[in-house]
């Protein structure tokens, strides 16, 4: 009788137990008895994703406690039980055998859900043991984005202050020509140079005979040159939808060659390490919205934001290199190549903002020109004049100015003009150098960095505006030329 109630009482402990919960028995490393109790959850149908490995980990981690008192107590009651079951069946009290063999098949039922229940706390183990690998993953990445966001801001910093530094620099020689020029406020000084600047912008009879497509005009001369007096606020034409699109360059031809026209435009994201596709644009419409009519693949990758299309060919810096090629778009063959002698490339003397700048293609009224910098400049601008069809160099000049001291530069009517900030909303252009005459001088023509990272500004002598790329927005600028060709 006392066998059969302890089979009775095994049976509803256990059929208690097994509807919401397993147990296993197993030796642990050192050989001592372990047992392991697991529990469905009564509210997950099934296990969280990858993405919500975090999540689930927290879960686990708040269920803990309460998981390990209910398998403590299963263990006591299980090991209890077997005691007992041992001991009728080695004959201490033991019934008849109807009985014993009763008490056998229980025992065996029992050992046989042991097991089940060891299988699946073992892989609830290793998948708990998964979780916290994500989770160390998680938390080594995170703190790696964390060490660049440092990094990033420490270079932000160091820049802002190299920008301040410049700018108190260059304070002296402005407050001495503001003082020559007219004595009073820092107010009075800019009122000043607005009125001078009007006074040399074309006058308004002049502007309405230009066309609406912004061709030069014949009455300023052969090639309607002047002295750059103003740049207007940017236009914003494209948005770059991908990271890829953060900077780059975008430009038209201002001599087209068949079949493309005035309005085919191409864009070249420079984002990456193998940059090789250029995107072409049959319409204006269609670069705004985005359909590229034709992709070229380039046969050698292209660095820096410094290409330009010019009859009909594509100019660019071979990656990693100081050799400028000329790709033509018609035959997508490389019809010339040239190293530019001397010129740093690849971090070198690059522009203000980074990006590999230290070759910057230019096109104006005059021709096709090379920005760039030489360890003989100690990293001075030095500007050559290149031969369109085959690259040679027909001339060269060495500036005075420092080409890490400017956000960037563009050629209008052979002047090289340069840019003071490439994120500030009130940049100026500040620099002109006249290759006619061999001399530079400052300038202060306000700039508009809308969106407060300019890595690419080109000027389109057909178009008499400036193309820029702005933090992944493809933006244009209208500008207007003195008519006499003197500097404001």
């Amino acid at each position: 009788m006392p066998a059969a109630q302890l089979l009775l009482l095994a049976c509803l402990v256990w059929g208690t137990g097994a509807r919401t919960a397993q147990l296993r028995k197993a030796n642990d490393r050192s050989g001592r008895c372990q047992y392991t109790f697991t529990v469905a959850s009564p509210n997950e149908a099934s296990c969280p994703e990858q993405g919500q490995a975090m999540l689930a980990i927290q879960d686990l981690q708040r269920d803990s406690s309460t998981q390990r008192t209910d398998l403590d107590a299963a263990k006591a009651r299980l090991s209890s039980l077997e005691n007992l079951l041992h001991r009728l069946m080695l004959g201490q009290g033991a019934g008849p055998p109807e009985a014993q063999e009763g008490l056998q098949t229980e025992l065996d039922t029992l050992r046989t859900e042991r097991e089940q229940l060891e299988t699946q706390t073992r892989d609830l183990e290793v998948a708990y043991s998964n979780l916290l690998r994500d989770k160390t993953l998680l938390e080594e990445e995170k703190r790696r984005l964390e060490q660049e966001n440092e990094d990033l801001a420490r270079r932000l910093a160091s820049s802002s202050q190299e920008a301040a530094r410049l700018r108190r620099g260059q304070c002296p020689r402005a407050q001495e020509s503001s003082q020559d020029m007219l004595p009073g406020s820092r107010e009075d000084t800019l009122a000043f140079q607005e009125l001078k600047s009007e006074l040399t912008e074309v006058p308004a009879s002049q502007i309405l005979k230009e066309s609406t497509s912004g061709q030069p005009r014949s009455e300023e001369g052969s090639n309607g040159c002047g002295a750059l007096t103003w740049v207007g606020e940017p236009v914003t034409l494209r948005t770059a939808e991908m990271i890829t699109g953060k900077y780059g360059v975008w430009m038209r031809d201002p001599k087209p060659a068949h079949p493309s026209t005035q309005e085919t435009t191409w864009r070249i994201d420079t984002v990456g390490t193998d940059i090789r596709q250029v995107f072409e644009y049959s319409l204006i419409s269609q670069f705004e919205q985005g359909y590229p009519s034709k992709v070229y693949v380039l046969p050698r990758p292209l660095e820096s934001t410094g290409a330009v299309v010019y009859g009909g060919s594509l100019y660019f810096q071979g990656a990693d290199s100081r050799t400028v090629f000329r790709y033509e778009l018609s035959t997508e063959m490389v019809k010339a190549e040239k190293e530019i002698p001397g010129a740093g490339y690849h971090g070198q003397f690059p522009y203000s903002w980074g990006g590999y700048t230290d070759i910057d293609l230019a096109v104006d009224e005059v021709g096709l020109w090379v920005i760039y910098s030489t360890e003989d400049a100690k990293g001075a601008i030095v500007l050559s004049r290149l031969n369109p069809e085959n690259l040679k160099l027909e001339r060269t000049w060495e500036t005075n100015i420092r080409k890490q001291s400017v956000a960037n530069a563009f050629v209008i009517c052979g002047t090289l003009y340069t840019v003071s900030s490439y994120s500030s909303t009130d940049a100026t252009v500040n620099f002109a150098y006249d290759t006619g005459t061999g001399s530079s001088k400052t300038l202060s023509i306000p700039f508009k960095n809308r969106y407060k990272y300019s890595s690419m500004i080109d000027y389109n002598p057909r178009e008499r505006k400036l193309f820029a790329w702005d933090n992944f927005n493809m933006v244009t600028y209208d500008i207007k030329l003195s008519q006499d060709g003197k500097s404001p």
